[in-house]
Protein backbone atom coordinates (compact mmCIF):
# COMPACT_ATOMS: atom_id res chain seq x y z
CA UNK A 1 0.00 0.00 0.00
CA UNK A 2 1.51 3.31 -1.21
CA UNK A 3 1.78 6.68 1.27
CA UNK A 4 -0.26 9.49 0.17
CA UNK A 5 1.74 12.97 -0.50
CA UNK A 6 0.35 14.25 2.70
CA UNK A 7 1.27 10.80 4.68
CA UNK A 8 4.95 10.78 2.90
CA UNK A 9 5.39 14.45 4.56
CA UNK A 10 4.04 13.64 7.54
CA UNK A 11 5.72 10.48 8.14
CA UNK A 12 9.59 12.42 7.24
CA UNK A 13 8.54 14.92 9.55
CA UNK A 14 7.72 12.44 12.62
CA UNK A 15 11.21 10.92 11.91
CA UNK A 16 13.07 14.07 11.83
CA UNK A 17 11.11 15.12 15.32
CA UNK A 18 12.30 11.34 16.32
CA UNK A 19 16.04 12.25 14.93
CA UNK A 20 16.12 15.73 16.65
CA UNK A 21 14.86 14.84 19.82
CA UNK A 22 17.50 12.07 20.35
CA UNK A 23 20.04 14.19 19.37
CA UNK A 24 19.13 16.69 21.96
CA UNK A 25 19.02 13.91 24.55
CA UNK A 26 22.38 12.75 23.40
CA UNK A 27 23.65 15.89 23.49
CA UNK A 28 22.04 16.75 27.12
CA UNK A 29 23.58 13.55 28.34
CA UNK A 30 26.90 14.34 27.47
CA UNK A 31 27.19 17.28 28.72
CA UNK A 32 25.89 15.81 32.06
CA UNK A 33 28.77 13.61 31.58
CA UNK A 34 31.31 16.36 31.08
CA UNK A 35 30.06 17.93 34.19
CA UNK A 36 29.86 15.63 36.24
CA UNK A 37 32.52 12.98 35.50
CA UNK A 38 34.93 14.17 33.10
CA UNK A 39 35.27 17.49 34.46
CA UNK A 40 34.99 17.57 38.24
CA UNK A 41 38.24 16.46 40.46
CA UNK A 42 37.48 13.38 41.94
CA UNK A 43 38.57 10.85 44.53
CA UNK A 44 40.73 7.32 43.03
CA UNK A 45 42.33 4.22 45.09
CA UNK A 46 45.49 2.66 43.65
CA UNK A 47 45.41 -0.93 44.81
CA UNK A 48 48.80 -2.29 46.53
CA UNK A 49 50.34 -5.41 47.55
CA UNK A 50 50.71 -5.92 51.22
CA UNK A 51 53.41 -3.81 52.36
CA UNK A 52 54.42 -2.19 49.13
CA UNK A 53 51.95 0.74 49.85
CA UNK A 54 54.78 3.09 50.27
CA UNK A 55 56.32 2.04 46.75
CA UNK A 56 53.21 2.97 45.17
CA UNK A 57 53.21 6.05 46.65
CA UNK A 58 56.31 7.62 45.73
CA UNK A 59 55.33 6.43 42.19
CA UNK A 60 52.43 8.63 41.88
CA UNK A 61 53.89 11.12 43.50
CA UNK A 62 56.51 10.98 40.35
CA UNK A 63 53.56 10.50 38.00
CA UNK A 64 52.30 13.87 39.16
CA UNK A 65 48.71 13.52 38.18
CA UNK A 66 47.90 17.02 39.46
CA UNK A 67 45.75 16.11 42.10
CA UNK A 68 46.85 18.39 45.51
CA UNK A 69 46.69 14.88 47.94
CA UNK A 70 48.26 11.63 47.79
CA UNK A 71 48.01 9.32 50.80
CA UNK A 72 48.84 5.93 51.56
CA UNK A 73 46.88 3.54 53.52
CA UNK A 74 46.71 -0.15 54.52
CA UNK A 75 45.63 -1.90 50.84
CA UNK A 76 47.08 1.09 48.49
CA UNK A 77 46.97 4.74 47.82
CA UNK A 78 44.43 7.17 47.41
CA UNK A 79 44.84 10.50 45.06
CA UNK A 80 42.38 13.02 43.62
CA UNK A 81 42.40 14.25 39.82
CA UNK A 82 40.27 14.87 36.66
CA UNK A 83 39.71 11.80 34.87
CA UNK A 84 42.19 12.26 32.34
CA UNK A 85 44.59 11.86 35.65
CA UNK A 86 42.69 8.39 36.47
CA UNK A 87 43.80 7.09 32.79
CA UNK A 88 46.91 8.31 33.39
CA UNK A 89 47.67 6.40 36.30
CA UNK A 90 46.52 2.90 34.60
CA UNK A 91 48.60 3.91 32.00
CA UNK A 92 52.06 4.54 33.47
CA UNK A 93 51.62 2.73 37.19
CA UNK A 94 54.34 -0.21 37.73
CA UNK A 95 53.09 -1.12 40.90
CA UNK A 96 49.70 -0.46 41.40
CA UNK A 97 46.93 -3.39 40.97
CA UNK A 98 44.17 -1.21 39.43
CA UNK A 99 42.60 1.95 39.62
CA UNK A 100 39.61 2.72 41.08
CA UNK A 101 37.05 5.90 40.95
CA UNK A 102 35.26 6.52 44.07
CA UNK A 103 31.65 6.97 42.94
CA UNK A 104 29.68 7.21 46.24
CA UNK A 105 29.70 7.11 49.98
CA UNK A 106 27.07 6.69 52.48
CA UNK A 107 25.88 5.22 55.61
CA UNK A 108 23.42 2.81 55.86
CA UNK A 109 22.58 0.05 58.78
CA UNK A 110 19.11 -1.25 57.07
CA UNK A 111 19.06 -2.83 53.68
CA UNK A 112 16.38 -0.65 52.92
CA UNK A 113 18.64 2.74 53.55
CA UNK A 114 21.06 1.01 51.44
CA UNK A 115 18.73 0.14 48.13
CA UNK A 116 17.90 3.86 48.74
CA UNK A 117 20.97 5.12 48.72
CA UNK A 118 22.12 3.03 45.90
CA UNK A 119 19.04 4.00 43.85
CA UNK A 120 19.76 7.79 43.92
CA UNK A 121 23.35 6.98 41.81
CA UNK A 122 23.23 8.13 38.45
CA UNK A 123 25.03 5.05 37.30
CA UNK A 124 24.41 5.91 33.59
CA UNK A 125 27.08 8.79 34.28
CA UNK A 126 29.76 5.95 35.00
CA UNK A 127 28.54 2.82 33.80
CA UNK A 128 27.71 1.51 29.67
CA UNK A 129 24.15 1.26 28.97
CA UNK A 130 23.99 -2.34 28.70
CA UNK A 131 26.86 -3.16 31.81
CA UNK A 132 26.45 -6.16 33.91
CA UNK A 133 28.81 -5.16 36.22
CA UNK A 134 30.25 -7.79 38.40
CA UNK A 135 29.80 -6.41 42.35
CA UNK A 136 33.11 -7.18 44.82
CA UNK A 137 32.05 -6.79 48.61
CA UNK A 138 34.06 -6.52 51.47
CA UNK A 139 32.30 -5.07 55.03
CA UNK A 140 34.05 -5.27 58.54
CA UNK A 141 32.55 -3.96 61.69
CA UNK A 142 29.32 -3.62 59.74
CA UNK A 143 25.66 -4.45 60.60
CA UNK A 144 25.04 -5.16 56.89
CA UNK A 145 27.37 -7.64 56.26
CA UNK A 146 26.10 -10.33 54.35
CA UNK A 147 28.03 -9.85 51.38
CA UNK A 148 26.00 -11.62 48.80
CA UNK A 149 22.69 -9.49 49.92
CA UNK A 150 24.84 -6.26 49.31
CA UNK A 151 25.59 -7.31 45.93
CA UNK A 152 22.50 -8.01 45.38
CA UNK A 153 20.98 -5.07 46.09
CA UNK A 154 23.91 -2.73 44.53
CA UNK A 155 23.53 -4.87 41.24
CA UNK A 156 19.79 -4.55 41.35
CA UNK A 157 19.83 -0.86 41.62
CA UNK A 158 22.94 -0.13 38.52
CA UNK A 159 20.10 -2.57 36.53
CA UNK A 160 17.04 -0.53 37.54
CA UNK A 161 18.69 2.92 36.99
CA UNK A 162 19.97 2.06 33.50
CA UNK A 163 16.98 0.26 32.26
CA UNK A 164 14.96 3.84 33.88
CA UNK A 165 17.19 6.10 32.07
CA UNK A 166 17.78 4.31 28.89
CA UNK A 167 15.81 6.95 27.15
CA UNK A 168 17.41 9.81 28.88
CA UNK A 169 20.97 9.00 27.09
CA UNK A 170 19.36 10.02 23.33
CA UNK A 171 21.42 8.37 20.69
CA UNK A 172 24.32 7.12 22.78
CA UNK A 173 25.07 3.66 21.91
CA UNK A 174 26.09 1.22 24.25
CA UNK A 175 29.28 0.57 24.75
CA UNK A 176 29.66 -3.13 26.15
CA UNK A 177 32.01 -5.81 25.03
CA UNK A 178 34.25 -3.95 28.03
CA UNK A 179 33.65 -6.26 30.94
CA UNK A 180 32.87 -3.88 34.43
CA UNK A 181 33.07 -4.72 37.98
CA UNK A 182 31.83 -2.64 40.86
CA UNK A 183 33.49 -2.90 44.52
CA UNK A 184 31.66 -1.94 47.73
CA UNK A 185 33.74 -1.60 51.21
CA UNK A 186 31.89 -1.12 54.39
CA UNK A 187 33.64 -0.44 57.80
CA UNK A 188 31.73 0.42 60.64
CA UNK A 189 28.49 1.14 59.02
CA UNK A 190 29.74 3.96 55.94
CA UNK A 191 29.93 2.01 52.33
CA UNK A 192 31.80 3.15 49.26
CA UNK A 193 31.13 2.11 45.99
CA UNK A 194 34.04 2.10 43.46
CA UNK A 195 33.88 1.67 39.78
CA UNK A 196 37.14 -0.14 38.77
CA UNK A 197 38.71 1.80 35.87
CA UNK A 198 41.18 -1.07 35.00
CA UNK A 199 39.60 -4.14 34.17
CA UNK A 200 42.27 -6.89 34.08
CA UNK A 201 44.46 -6.66 37.28
CA UNK A 202 47.22 -3.93 36.17
CA UNK A 203 50.23 -6.85 36.19
CA UNK A 204 49.27 -8.26 33.11
CA UNK A 205 50.57 -5.74 30.96
CA UNK A 206 49.86 -7.54 27.59
CA UNK A 207 53.02 -8.61 26.50
CA UNK A 208 54.00 -11.95 27.29
CA UNK A 209 52.60 -14.84 25.51
CA UNK A 210 54.25 -17.30 27.71
CA UNK A 211 52.81 -18.72 31.60
CA UNK A 212 55.20 -20.50 33.96
CA UNK A 213 54.31 -22.96 37.05
CA UNK A 214 54.83 -19.99 39.16
CA UNK A 215 54.83 -16.63 37.43
CA UNK A 216 56.19 -13.19 39.57
CA UNK A 217 53.20 -10.57 39.02
CA UNK A 218 54.76 -8.12 37.23
CA UNK A 219 53.62 -4.64 39.80
CA UNK A 220 55.54 -6.84 42.78
CA UNK A 221 58.80 -7.34 39.98
CA UNK A 222 58.75 -3.83 39.71
CA UNK A 223 58.08 -2.99 43.01
CA UNK A 224 61.39 -5.24 44.15
CA UNK A 225 63.02 -3.49 41.50
CA UNK A 226 62.41 -0.45 42.91
CA UNK A 227 62.95 -0.96 46.31
CA UNK A 228 66.47 -2.27 45.35
CA UNK A 229 67.08 0.80 43.95
CA UNK A 230 66.91 0.00 40.25
CA UNK A 231 66.36 3.05 38.40
CA UNK A 232 66.89 1.64 34.75
CA UNK A 233 69.98 3.46 33.87
CA UNK A 234 72.55 0.97 34.94
CA UNK A 235 73.23 -3.11 34.14
CA UNK A 236 70.24 -5.47 35.26
CA UNK A 237 70.94 -9.70 35.10
CA UNK A 238 67.78 -11.94 35.50
CA UNK A 239 70.21 -15.22 35.13
CA UNK A 240 67.14 -17.71 36.69
CA UNK A 241 64.35 -15.83 34.21
CA UNK A 242 61.82 -18.49 33.66
CA UNK A 243 59.24 -16.42 32.05
CA UNK A 244 60.96 -13.22 32.28
CA UNK A 245 59.49 -11.38 34.52
CA UNK A 246 61.86 -9.36 35.89
CA UNK A 247 63.46 -8.69 32.66
CA UNK A 248 60.76 -7.13 31.45
CA UNK A 249 60.17 -4.60 33.60
CA UNK A 250 63.53 -3.86 33.76
CA UNK A 251 63.30 -3.28 30.01
CA UNK A 252 60.45 -1.15 30.08
CA UNK A 253 62.11 0.75 32.77
CA UNK A 254 65.07 1.23 30.94
CA UNK A 255 63.70 2.32 28.02
CA UNK A 256 60.82 4.34 29.43
CA UNK A 257 57.93 2.70 28.09
CA UNK A 258 54.60 2.73 29.59
CA UNK A 259 53.31 -0.25 31.26
CA UNK A 260 50.24 0.19 29.88
CA UNK A 261 50.54 0.90 26.16
CA UNK A 262 49.82 -2.51 24.97
CA UNK A 263 46.77 -3.07 26.59
CA UNK A 264 43.01 -2.31 27.00
CA UNK A 265 41.06 -0.96 30.16
CA UNK A 266 37.75 -0.68 31.08
CA UNK A 267 37.66 3.01 31.56
CA UNK A 268 37.39 2.31 27.95
CA UNK A 269 33.42 1.67 27.91
CA UNK A 270 32.41 4.19 30.25
CA UNK A 271 30.09 7.16 28.42
CA UNK A 272 33.20 9.40 29.78
CA UNK A 273 35.65 8.28 27.51
CA UNK A 274 36.99 10.37 24.97
CA UNK A 275 38.80 8.07 22.31
CA UNK A 276 40.62 10.73 20.82
CA UNK A 277 41.94 12.37 24.37
CA UNK A 278 43.67 8.91 25.26
CA UNK A 279 44.86 8.44 21.91
CA UNK A 280 46.55 11.21 22.69
CA UNK A 281 48.45 10.14 25.58
CA UNK A 282 48.90 7.48 24.24
CA UNK A 283 51.16 8.93 22.00
CA UNK A 284 52.41 11.14 24.37
CA UNK A 285 53.73 7.80 25.80
CA UNK A 286 55.35 6.27 23.05
CA UNK A 287 57.08 9.37 21.86
CA UNK A 288 58.86 9.20 25.54
CA UNK A 289 60.57 5.87 24.87
CA UNK A 290 63.97 6.47 25.57
CA UNK A 291 66.73 5.40 23.56
CA UNK A 292 69.17 2.60 24.55
CA UNK A 293 72.44 2.64 23.08
CA UNK A 294 73.20 -1.24 23.71
CA UNK A 295 71.20 -3.65 25.75
CA UNK A 296 70.74 -2.91 29.64
CA UNK A 297 69.16 -6.17 30.75
CA UNK A 298 70.32 -9.75 30.06
CA UNK A 299 68.04 -12.64 30.80
CA UNK A 300 69.00 -16.57 30.73
CA UNK A 301 67.34 -19.52 31.90
CA UNK A 302 68.37 -23.45 31.79
CA UNK A 303 65.39 -23.95 29.62
CA UNK A 304 65.87 -23.13 26.15
CA UNK A 305 62.14 -23.39 25.84
CA UNK A 306 61.49 -20.34 28.28
CA UNK A 307 64.31 -18.55 26.65
CA UNK A 308 62.71 -19.24 22.99
CA UNK A 309 59.48 -18.06 23.87
CA UNK A 310 61.01 -14.55 26.05
CA UNK A 311 63.19 -13.80 22.72
CA UNK A 312 59.69 -14.16 21.05
CA UNK A 313 58.29 -11.31 23.13
CA UNK A 314 61.11 -9.70 23.01
CA UNK A 315 61.32 -9.23 19.07
CA UNK A 316 57.29 -8.75 19.00
CA UNK A 317 57.71 -5.78 21.42
CA UNK A 318 60.50 -4.12 19.81
CA UNK A 319 62.79 -4.40 22.69
CA UNK A 320 65.79 -6.26 21.51
CA UNK A 321 67.61 -2.91 21.51
CA UNK A 322 67.46 -3.24 25.42
CA UNK A 323 66.93 -6.91 26.31
CA UNK A 324 68.94 -9.46 25.19
CA UNK A 325 68.17 -13.51 25.68
CA UNK A 326 70.82 -16.17 26.16
CA UNK A 327 70.49 -20.11 26.95
CA UNK A 328 72.50 -21.12 30.12
CA UNK A 329 72.58 -22.50 33.55
CA UNK A 330 72.72 -19.75 36.52
CA UNK A 331 75.80 -21.59 38.21
CA UNK A 332 78.12 -21.82 34.97
CA UNK A 333 77.69 -17.79 34.23
CA UNK A 334 80.40 -15.57 35.28
CA UNK A 335 79.34 -11.71 35.21
CA UNK A 336 82.69 -10.12 35.08
CA UNK A 337 83.23 -11.87 31.61
CA UNK A 338 80.54 -10.24 30.01
CA UNK A 339 81.14 -6.96 31.92
CA UNK A 340 83.13 -4.87 34.00
CA UNK A 341 80.87 -2.76 35.17
CA UNK A 342 78.53 -3.71 38.19
CA UNK A 343 74.38 -3.45 38.45
CA UNK A 344 71.54 -5.55 39.61
CA UNK A 345 70.87 -9.28 39.34
CA UNK A 346 67.42 -10.27 40.22
CA UNK A 347 66.41 -13.71 40.97
CA UNK A 348 63.22 -15.87 41.33
CA UNK A 349 64.67 -18.86 41.76
CA UNK A 350 61.89 -22.01 42.24
CA UNK A 351 61.13 -23.43 45.47
CA UNK A 352 58.90 -25.35 47.86
CA UNK A 353 56.81 -27.84 45.40
CA UNK A 354 58.86 -26.85 42.26
CA UNK A 355 61.32 -28.35 43.45
CA UNK A 356 60.14 -31.35 45.59
CA UNK A 357 59.96 -29.89 48.99
CA UNK A 358 61.81 -28.05 51.56
CA UNK A 359 64.72 -29.91 51.90
CA UNK A 360 65.64 -28.99 48.59
CA UNK A 361 64.53 -25.98 48.68
CA UNK A 362 67.19 -25.23 51.43
CA UNK A 363 69.82 -26.74 49.25
CA UNK A 364 69.43 -24.82 46.07
CA UNK A 365 69.11 -21.21 48.00
CA UNK A 366 72.66 -22.26 50.27
CA UNK A 367 74.08 -23.30 46.24
CA UNK A 368 72.67 -19.80 45.11
CA UNK A 369 74.26 -17.68 48.27
CA UNK A 370 77.39 -19.46 47.56
CA UNK A 371 77.52 -18.57 44.46
CA UNK A 372 76.27 -14.71 44.56
CA UNK A 373 79.08 -14.00 47.26
CA UNK A 374 81.45 -15.27 44.81
CA UNK A 375 80.61 -13.89 41.73
CA UNK A 376 78.33 -10.70 42.47
CA UNK A 377 80.05 -9.00 44.97
CA UNK A 378 79.23 -5.13 44.83
CA UNK A 379 76.02 -6.00 42.80
CA UNK A 380 72.49 -5.02 43.94
CA UNK A 381 70.25 -8.08 44.43
CA UNK A 382 66.88 -8.94 44.44
CA UNK A 383 66.41 -12.16 45.48
CA UNK A 384 62.69 -13.85 45.88
CA UNK A 385 62.77 -16.41 48.59
CA UNK A 386 59.84 -18.23 50.42
CA UNK A 387 61.58 -16.84 54.01
CA UNK A 388 64.68 -14.96 55.39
Amino acid sequence: MSLSADQGVLKLKLEKRIENTASTGAAAFSKRVRRRVVGRVRDYFAVAAPGFESVLSEELKRLDLGGKTVKAVPGGVGFEGRLVECWRANLHLRTAGRVLSRIETFRATRFDRMAACLAEVPWELYLPADAVPMVSVTARRCRLHHSDAIAERTATAVRNRLEGTAGDIGGTEATGGIAQRLFVRGIDDVFTVSADSSGDNLYKRGIKIQGGPAPLRETLAAAALNLAGYSGQELLIDPMCGTGTFSLEAALMAANIAPGLFRPFAFMGWPSFLPRRWDHLKREAAAARRTVPEPMVFASDISARSCHLLEETVRRHGLSDVLQVGHGDFFGFVPKKMTSKKGTVALNPPYGRRLGGVGESDALFREIRAKLGADYRGWRLVLIAPRD
